[in-house]
């Protein structure tokens, strides 16, 4: 069955980085779209990134030109690298892989950022 088991979350202060590993199982990772989303408390849960193999990442413009998504098929690795977070970026961060239309969630993993 699919898993999706999220790793690298933790505290860091305003303006640190911090990197999210996603380690995929289950699934032909390489054809399947991997995303990043996250949930502050009290709010819906957003999309933050995704890529694909054959065309590229997607980025909310809220993080551009802050974090990466990157993928390593080999090791069936999404990550997320995550540069001069903010306070309002604590939040449960989700890994999701969708599998012709089905999506799968990891558990997620805690980000918080301190001012």
């Amino acid at each position: 069955q699919v898993q999706l088991v999220e790793s690298g979350g933790g505290l860091v202060q305003a303006g640190g980085s911090l990197r999210l590993s996603c380690q995929a199982s289950g699934s032909i990772f390489k054809l399947n779209i991997m995303a990043w989303y996250r949930q502050a408390p009290g709010k819906q849960r957003e999309l933050v990134a995704s890529t694909n193999t054959f065309s590229g990442s997607d980025y909310a413009d809220s993080v551009k030109g802050r974090f990466t998504i990157s993928r390593d098929n080999a090791k069936n690795t999404v990550f997320l690298h995550m540069n001069n977070l903010k306070p309002e970026e604590t939040a449960i961060y989700y890994c999701k892989e969708r599998i012709t239309r089905v999506d799968y969630w990891g558990q997620g993993a805690q980000v918080t950022v301190s001012s």
